[in-house]
């Protein structure tokens, strides 16, 4: 295991009704003037975005409002709410909604307190600092809610790119498993396949000697692979949707990452992806990982077997590992195919003639991706023809 450092603030405030109690926590980390940032109408029609209005009237703090993130949250929007807290000496973001709300409000509230552009800070810029956010979340998937990365496309260009830093903890995040009772299956859909894509992003590894992480990697995995038939069987399963909401937090705050060396690569093809297609980067991820893991497999066979093993209830056969570890990933895939997703190319609208592009906006040059496989622009091709 390697040495490291481990840092979780996040006040987590979980359960039933608990968003009505968001003006008691604003106050208590130190909130006065808040922007509430949201996405569409359902956080409108729901009612949920008065209650948090009037949990904050209530407290007598002030508050102003930006909606309109859209999926793969734009470039655009930030500039808008970077404005809006310069202008109302913002010094608290609320964000109400899913991992893209979250991901634009911790944009906006490292550009609030930045002088120059904050798209510096997704092309390789520290960040320092950031005003404090806040989350209600609505939709169980990206871990935004308490983790420390935030990811923003750019319209000039459509270029899709992450920044991290502890500064983009969030300060406390409201849980509410309800709140997820009215997600379209798709999304719910692509909210599990996008915590299990962050939990295989840490479990495809290098570093020897790592079973603890493993054993949360592998309990995650099957918790979702459990609870989420019975939240698509039945919108109304609360503890179905309380696994699975805590599943994603504990899938991408990194305990089950820390002392061991992580892969990404996935991810950041995918990020291309969406870019480019603007599909749910859930439904993206479910195309690439199989992909990817049919291209690195043997680079370390036993890995992928345990994989299948423990997470897919495969036996081990040791006379020819190779075929436990490809029916693990024939398993994974029809596991996606079962709730909904799609595992091709095809299936989401892109094109094998749009290859070269996604290699190409990528920008990798002389460096290389990912840490299991060190892969080249190369293999980045040939991963997504297997995807095709």
């Amino acid at each position: 295991m390697n040495n490291f450092n481990f840092y979780s603030p996040t006040h987590f405030v979980f359960g039933k009704n608990r968003e009505n109690e968001v003006g008691t926590f604003v106050k208590r980390f130190g909130g006065t003037r808040v922007l509430i940032h949201f996405g569409g109408g359902s956080v409108v029609k729901s009612g949920l975005l008065n209650r948090v209005k009037t949990s904050l009237a209530a407290e007598n703090i002030y508050f102003t409002e930006l909606g309109g993130v859209l999926p793969n949250p734009r470039s655009g929007l930030v500039y808008k709410g970077i404005e809006i807290c310069k202008q109302e000496n913002i010094d608290f973001i609320l964000a109400v909604g899913g991992g893209s709300v979250i991901d634009s409000s911790k944009a906006i509230a490292l550009g609030a307190l930045y002088d120059g552009d904050f798209w510096d800070f997704y092309m390789g810029k520290l960040v320092e600092k950031a005003l404090p956010v806040a989350t209600i979340l609505t939709i169980s998937a990206a871990g935004s809610e308490g983790s420390t990365g935030s990811v923003i496309t750019h319209e000039n260009g459509m270029l899709k790119r992450a920044a991290n830093s502890d500064a983009l903890r969030p300060v406390f995040s409201v849980l509410n498993p309800e709140l997820t009772c009215t997600l379209p299956n798709y999304q719910t859909a692509c909210g599990a396949t996008d915590m299990m894509a962050h939990v295989m992003e840490r479990y495809f590894t290098n570093t020897q000697n790592v079973e603890i992480t493993d054993r949360l990697c592998e309990g995650i995995l099957l918790t979702v692979i459990k609870e989420t038939p019975k939240a698509l069987a039945d919108s109304t399963n609360y503890e179905s949707r309380a696994n699975i909401m805590w599943a994603g937090m504990v899938a991408h705050n990194d305990i089950c990452g820390v002392g061991r060396d992580q892969d990404w690569s996935s991810h950041q093809m995918e990020h291309e992806l969406s870019g480019l297609y603007d599909v749910a980067h859930g439904a993206g991820l479910a195309v690439i990982f199989p992909a990817w893991m049919k291209y690195v497999m043997n680079h370390n066979v036993m890995r992928f077997a345990q994989f299948a093993v423990r997470v897919w209830g495969c036996e081990m056969d040791f006379q020819s590992p190779e075929k436990t570890a490809i029916q693990g990933i024939e398993r994974y895939e029809q596991f996606m195919t079962s709730i909904g997703m799609p595992i091709r190319f095809s299936e989401l609208g892109a094109k094998a003639e749009d290859i070269p592009t996604l290699v190409k906006t990528m920008q990798l040059g002389n460096r290389t991706l990912g840490s299991f496989v060190k892969l080249t622009e190369e293999d980045v091709r040939k991963i997504y023809e297997l995807a095709v």
